[in-house]
């Protein structure tokens, strides 16, 4: 291109925006955003918490070993309904069994001296004692009188100081064998209380040892201790199984516990009493309805998440939520009815406090408004509004945020006005 032909094209170009410049700046006009509008209307609000919780019986039955010992027979299977005492396995027992025969027999000799040491001793034992007692007594007594009677004797010349000297001798030896007789008799009947104590501990302690047993052997047969769900089976016949081990476990699952998992910024908004709904993967079809029950009072760690732990109880009707599944819980925390609402994009937040531009009509200027920036305050927010609580009047216009940022006193041209409806945006 000739150098002097692309000179007089950039003169050209250079007086155009020279002359655009001059003709805005003669006629005062500066270019007037365009921005939206909505009229805020009322509405019913919904302010939901969203998150995941595990399912849980209210009041479970866990059922373990009471011994080591083999699963014998299996007589129920997992998931099946159960009633109250209806066996659910038996454990091998046998030598247990034994054992308890065996205590039992113990048990019988026990008693039995019990109640010797309790009447005063064995028979023959305490016959023995009372006759050698009696038997030095009366000998005792004998020679008692015949030294009398020798003594008088002497005085008449009857008898000799020999004859008394020797009944003198016996007497004496006969005393000294009584005065033994009787300690003998006051150590046994020591003894015989102190064996009564004895055998009775030693009966208490057989006693609880044939109780304990005696639970082994019916422990033997596992049954249901109520009408419910047999949730969880875990052994097979002849798995060897050690004391503690978890056999089964049951519930009545008509009604269940959720526990939710709920994210530490959205505690605040729980509430008891509100409505929960839960779903299951497995069955996406199908929706169960419950409340909040007990509101978390601390915050654990979950994964990577610091959560508070929502328990929630669900009607479980056709018994298909089962213990221990990943659920999704929705809990509708609060409701409004009839509202004023406005959008969540028009809400700006500053300094912990929320405005909104909203839109006034310019009395110089059919096409021409001024936005005011005021603060409103507001309530619950779903996904797509906040709740109006003071601040905005219905019929007014508020500013939608769009290719320019939006300033207290700002001319504007709003270009669309729409009334806001939330249950037409939310089904379209």
């Amino acid at each position: 291109m000739d150098r002097r032909l692309r000179n007089r094209i950039l003169l050209y170009l250079l007086l155009a925006g020279v002359l655009a410049y001059a003709l805005v700046q003669l006629s005062g006009r500066k270019p007037v955003p365009k921005v939206s509008a909505v009229t805020p209307m009322r509405e019913n609000l919904v302010s939901s918490i969203s998150s995941n919780g595990k399912v849980e019986p209210i009041s479970p039955y866990v059922m373990r070993a009471e011994l080591d010992t083999f699963v014998e027979k299996v007589r129920a299977t997992e998931g099946q309904g159960v009633k109250k005492g209806q066996v659910i396995l038996e454990l091998d027992v046998k030598d247990v069994a034994a054992k308890l025969s065996e205590a039992k027999g113990r048990l019988l000799r026990a008693e039995d001296d019990l109640r010797a040491a309790q009447a005063g001793g064995r028979t023959d034992d305490v016959a023995r004692v009372a006759g050698d007692l009696a038997k030095a007594q009366a000998e005792r007594d004998r020679l008692q009188k015949g030294r009398e009677v020798l003594q008088r004797l002497i005085a008449v010349q009857a008898a000799t100081r020999d004859e008394l000297a020797a009944n003198d001798l016996a007497l004496t030896k006969v005393q000294a064998e009584l005065t033994r007789l009787e300690a003998a008799k006051r150590e046994f009947e020591r003894g015989v209380r102190l064996d009564s104590n004895q055998a009775e501990l030693h009966v208490q302690q057989i006693q609880n040892e044939v109780a304990a047993l005696d639970e082994k052997v019916r422990q033997g047969r596992i049954t249901a201790p109520a009408d419910g769900t047999l949730y969880s089976l875990p052994v097979k016949a002849g798995d060897y199984v050690k004391l503690g081990d978890l056999l089964a476990e049951m519930a009545d699952l008509h009604k269940v516990r959720v526990r939710a998992f709920i994210d530490e910024p959205e505690l605040g908004g729980l509430e008891a009493n509100e409505p929960v709904k839960i779903t299951w993967d497995a069955l996406p079809s199908r929706t169960w309805v419950g409340r909040t029950e007990i509101i978390p009072k601390q915050v654990v760690p979950h994964g990577t998440r610091s959560v508070g732990e929502l328990l929630c109880a669900i009607n479980n009707d056709k018994l298909e939520l089962l213990p221990n599944i990943n659920v999704n819980v929705r809990i509708n925390s609060r409701e409004r009815i009839g509202v004023l609402s406005v959008p969540r994009g028009a809400v700006a937040a500053e300094g912990g406090r929320r405005y909104v531009f909203v839109v006034k009509r310019n009395q110089l200027s059919v096409s021409k408004s001024t936005l005011e920036k005021r603060e409103i305050h507001v309530g619950i927010a779903d996904a797509v509004n906040y709740e109006v609580v003071s601040g905005l009047q219905e019929g007014e216009l508020v500013a939608l945020p769009g290719d320019v940022d939006l300033r207290d006193g700002m001319t504007v041209t709003v270009i669309i006005t729409e009334v806001f409806n939330f249950q037409e945006h939310w089904n379209g």
